[in-house]
C-alpha cells in the first residue's frame, strides 16, 4: 500500500498541477488572462447575487395558456382533415375545457373518419426514455356514433407545462444575456415559477420591460370584405379577429389561422428599408416556414396579408409576387434602437407562456462586500485553526496533512472555476465546512498509526496498517456525507444547491488529498529517512 509506481506518482502530480492551473486565473486580472496562451485555462469563479449584488426576480408563469393553445392547434388539425376529406362531413368543431368536440354527420364514414383522426392520438410529449416508454401519450380519442371527443391527458398536460417553463427560461436567458457574459442564474421553482438572478444589475424595471414583452410574431390572411360598421358591431366570421393597426387608426380583420409564426424564424436583425431608408427588421425563415410562406404568397398574389406582433398589426402589405426565398423585412418599427430591440426579441423567440413578477429584490454591492469579507474572515480563521491543531497534535505528520489541506482548497477552486460555478454565501459555508472535513480522514489514519505503533509494530508496518485499517471508516463517512449532499442538490434550490455542490466537490477532493497525496508524501519520507520510530 505504501509502494507507488512511477506512473501513479506522475498521475498524482498531474492532478495537483491541474488544480493549480485551473485555480490560477482567479488571481489574475482580465488583461493577464487575455494574454495567456490558448491552451491555458482562463475560466474563473462567478460571484453570486449575495456577494456581487444585483437583481432578484421571481416570475409566475400562466401555464394554463399552454392548454388553450394546444387545444386550438388540435382543432385546427381536425379542420385540416375535414378539408382534405370532404366526404366525412365534419361539423361543429369546438373546444370545451380540456377537450375538442365535433360531429361526423356521414354515418357510413364514421370508421373511415376515426382512422383518419387516429394519428392525432399517436403523438407523445416529453423526453423519450425507458421509464416513459417513448414519451407520454398526449391525446385520447373517444366517440359515440358520430360524436367525437379528443381529450388532452393529464400526464400530457403536465409534461407540456414543464416544457413550456423550460422554453420560457431559455427565451429569458437569450433576452437578458444574449452574449452569455452576465452569468445570470435561471431556475424553476415548483411547477409554475421561475427565479431570475442578474448579478451586477441595478435596474429591475429594465429587465422586467425586456422580459415582459411577449414578442409573438405571426402572419395571417386578411378578410377585406368586412366593413368598418361590421367591425364596430362585432360582426365577424368564425375564427376571425379585429386587431388595431400600429401605423394608422382603425382596425383590420385577420383570420386566426396562423400561416407561419415567429417560431419558424432562424434569424432576425436590425436593418434599413431600401425604399424609405427607415429602420426595419430583416428576418429569415427556416425551411418549413419558408415553404409554408412561399405556398401562401404563391396562391394569394394581389391579396394582403397581416404581420401581427403582440396582437397588433404592424404591417399589412399586398402580395405583389410569390415570396419563395424565405426572407423578408418588417417596417414601421420606430427608431433604430427599437428595431434592434425587436430583432433581439424575435431572435430569442416568443415566450410560450405569459409571465408576471411575483417578487423582486435589489441587492446592493455593499452587502456583497460585507458578505465576502465575513466569508474570507471565517475561512481564514477556520483554516488557521485547523493548521495549528494538526501541527500541535501530530507534528511532522500534521505538516503533511496541512500540505494536503492547501492542495484540497486549490483543487476545489480549480473545479469550481472549470465549471464556471457561481459562488454564493452558502457556497463559502460549504468550503469552510470542507476545511474541517478535509483533515478528518488524516485524523483517523494518524490515530490508527499511533495505535499500531503502541502495539509494537515497526514504522513501516504501523503506517501500512494504519492506512489499510482506517480506510473502511473513511469511505463510510465520506459516502454518507456525499449522499446527503446529493439529496440536498436534488431536493433543494438556489443557495441550498450551491452549498451541496461545494460540499460534494470538497468530499471528492479531500478523499484524493487526504488518502492518496498524504500517503505519497509520508511513504516517500519514510523510505528516505528510515526512522526507528514514527514522530507522531
Amino acid at each position: 500500500m505504501l509502494t507507488f509506481p512511477r506512473w501513479k506518482v506522475l498521475m498524482i502530480l498531474a492532478v495537483c498541477l491541474f488544480g493549480v492551473l485551473t485555480a490560477a486565473p482567479n488571481f489574475l486580472t482580465q488583461e493577464q488572462r487575455d494574454a495567456l496562451p490558448g491552451f491555458m485555462p482562463t475560466k474563473t469563479l462567478s460571484l453570486g447575487l449575495d456577494l456581487q449584488g444585483g437583481v432578484y426576480l421571481l416570475w409566475g408563469a400562466e401555464t394554463d395558456d399552454v392548454v388553450k393553445s394546444r387545444l386550438n392547434n388540435l382543432a385546427d388539425q381536425v379542420r385540416d382533415i375535414r378539408n382534405e376529406n370532404r366526404e366525412f362531413r365534419i361539423r361543429s368543431i369546438r373546444t370545451e375545457g380540456q377537450v375538442v368536440r365535433f360531429k361526423v354527420e356521414a354515418e357510413d364514414q364514421i370508421e373511415a373518419a376515426r382512422k383518419a383522426l387516429l394519428p392525432l392520438t399517436q403523438n407523445s410529449v416529453g423526453a423519450t426514455n425507458a421509464l416513459m416508454g417513448g414519451g407520454v401519450k398526449e391525446v385520447d380519442m373517444t366517440h359515440e356514433g358520430g360524436e367525437f371527443t379528443l381529450a388532452l391527458t393529464e400526464q400530457g398536460i403536465e409534461v407540456q407545462k414543464r416544457e413550456a417553463i423550460a422554453r420560457a427560461m431559455e427565451v429569458m436567458r437569450k433576452r437578458v444575456d444574449p452574449d452569455g457574459t452576465k452569468e445570470i442564474t435561471l431556475q424553476p421553482q415548483g411547477n409554475d415559477r421561475i427565479i431570475l438572478e442578474v448579478p451586477g444589475a441595478s435596474d429591475p424595471e429594465e429587465i422586467k420591460r425586456l422580459i415582459g414583452k411577449t414578442a409573438k410574431l405571426t402572419f395571417h390572411d386578411v378578410n377585406t370584405n368586412v366593413s368598418p360598421e361590421d367591425i364596430a358591431r362585432g360582426r365577424l366570421g368564425a375564427r376571425e379577429r379585429a386587431l388595431p393597426m400600429s401605423d394608422r387608426p382603425g382596425m383590420i380583420v385577420i383570420k386566426e389561422r396562423v400561416i407561419v409564426s415567429g417560431d419558424d424564424l432562424t434569424d432576425a436583425k436590425a436593418a434599413f428599408d431600401g425604399n424609405t431608408g427607415r429602420p426595419a427588421v430583416a428576418f429569415t425563415f427556416n425551411t418549413a416556414g419558408a415553404k409554408r410562406f412561399g405556398n401562401h404568397t404563391r396562391d394569394n398574389v394581389g391579396r394582403p396579408f397581416a404581420i401581427v406582433l403582440d396582437n397588433t398589426v404592424i404591417s399589412a402589405p399586398n402580395i405583389q409576387q410569390p415570396i419563395l426565398s424565405g426572407r423578408g423585412q418588417i417596417t414601421g418599427v420606430g427608431t433604430a434602437a427599437e428595431a434592434q430591440e425587436l430583432a433581439t426579441l424575435l431572435k430569442a423567440g416568443a415566450l410560450p407562456v405569459p409571465l408576471t413578477v411575483l417578487e423582486q429584490r435589489t441587492v446592493g454591492p455593499d452587502l456583497g462586500s460585507d458578505s465576502i469579507a465575513a466569508g474570507e474572515w471565517a475561512a481564514t480563521v477556520g483554516f488557521a485553526g485547523v493548521i495549528g491543531f494538526m501541527l500541535l497534535a501530530y507534528g511532522g505528520f500534521g505538516l503533511a496533512a496541512n500540505l494536503a489541506l492547501i492542495t484540497n482548497l486549490v483543487l476545489i477552486m480549480g473545479m469550481l472555476s472549470l465549471f464556471q460555478a457561481t459562488l454564493t454565501l452558502p457556497g463559502i459555508a460549504g468550503i469552510v465546512l470542507t476545511i474541517g472535513m478535509a483533515v478528518d480522514a488524516n485524523v483517523l489514519i494518524f490515530e490508527r498509526i499511533r495505535e499500531e505503533q503502541s502495539n509494537g509494530r515497526k514504522p513501516f508496518g504501523s503506517m501500512e496498517h494504519g492506512y489499510s485499517e482506517a480506510m473502511s471508516t473513511i469511505l463510510d463517512a465520506n459516502i454518507t456525507t456525499f449522499i446527503a449532499a446529493a439529496v440536498l442538490y436534488m431536493l433543494g434550490s438556489g443557495p441550498v444547491q450551491g452549498f451541496a455542490v461545494t460540499l460534494a466537490i470538497g468530499i471528492l477532493t479531500s478523499m484524493f488529498t487526504a488518502v492518496i497525496l498524504t500517503r505519497l508524501v509520508l511513504a516517500t519520507w519514510l523510505k528516505r529517512a528510515k526512522p526507528a520510530r514514527l514522530p507522531i
